[in-house]
């Protein structure tokens, strides 16, 4: 093609685009960019986003060289190849994003799990917090994921059923070294510990830091697939983290790890602060 060809070519494009009403090229810019937002910010961080950036710059420069800059007739070849290609594509993204498109769904049907009872998720997170103020201050690691809205049964089948109060000195008692289930998790349902020795799915990928363990990695694991909050307490060097929606948050206080949570189960009601001698307090293992 030579560059008189292509300059009209361009000049083509240019005036079907003027024909259109500006507000309506406005409106379907904003709405495509709005699109590619949303997908890119619920893919960051995820085994898909490479394979989403790659894909999407094939496509733009197959379009640019066959749609835009070639005809039908020039191009009769790579047009047949490009279309069986946005074909084929289609299909293998849904299989590559798999693990991204159920998470998607699974929030579209999301449903607050906590709509009452302030007191009673008020009780359950300090008790949370008195047990993970006794684990960190010993160094002793622990897993604790809280479930939300999307529902942990499938993770929950290859535990030890409990279904006991939720109580820091049980909570410190399964995680005491020697305990036959302190080195899995223990999964939250309201106010009930519904099991323990629960093995979460590991998170994979290269963006995480080669000083994460099994703990951590568990906890990102299952908060790409879930909504669960998951509470991390390091065996190494007692530091707290809190893991939600794909994110680790590290090296926490409890003041700060007791905002989060009442952030994330949308807490209405907290009890009074603690007065310096409770504050000091910690529950011991049974």
């Amino acid at each position: 093609m030579d560059s008189n060809t292509l300059l009209d070519r361009l000049g083509d494009l240019s005036r079907r685009v003027q024909t259109y009403p500006a507000w309506v090229v406005l409106l379907e810019m904003a709405a495509i960019w709005a699109l590619v937002y949303v997908v890119l910010r619920f893919l960051r961080g995820t085994r898909g986003a490479r394979v989403i950036k790659g894909v999407a710059l094939v496509l733009v420069i197959a379009t640019l060289s066959i749609k835009v800059l070639g005809s039908e007739e020039t191009f009769e070849r790579l047009n047949f190849l490009y279309r069986n290609f946005v074909g084929a594509a289609s299909i293998a993204l849904v299989i590559v994003f798999q693990p991204e498109l159920r998470r998607a769904l699974v929030r579209l049907g999301e449903a607050r799990l906590f709509r009452t009872g302030g007191l009673r998720k008020a009780r359950v997170i300090e008790e949370l917090l008195s047990a993970v103020t006794y684990l960190s201050k010993n160094k002793v690691g622990a897993l604790v994921a809280i479930e939300r809205n999307v529902g942990l049964g499938g993770v929950v089948e290859a535990g030890t059923k409990l279904n006991a109060d939720v109580s820091s000195n049980l909570l410190s008692t399964i995680f005491w070294p020697g305990s036959a289930l302190h080195d899995m998790g223990v999964v939250i349902h309201a106010d009930r510990i519904v099991a323990a020795g629960v093995q979460f799915p590991l998170a994979e990928g290269e963006q995480f830091s080669s000083e994460l363990g099994s703990r951590h990695r568990s906890a990102i694991g299952l908060s790409q697939e879930t909504d669960a909050l998951i509470i991390v307490v390091s065996e190494e060097t007692g530091t707290v983290s809190l893991a939600e929606r794909g994110q680790l948050q590290r090296n926490l206080s409890i003041d700060r790890l007791r905002t989060l949570l009442v952030q994330g189960l949308g807490q209405l009601e907290m009890p009074p602060e603690p007065d310096g001698d409770r504050a000091s307090e910690v529950a011991k293992p049974v």
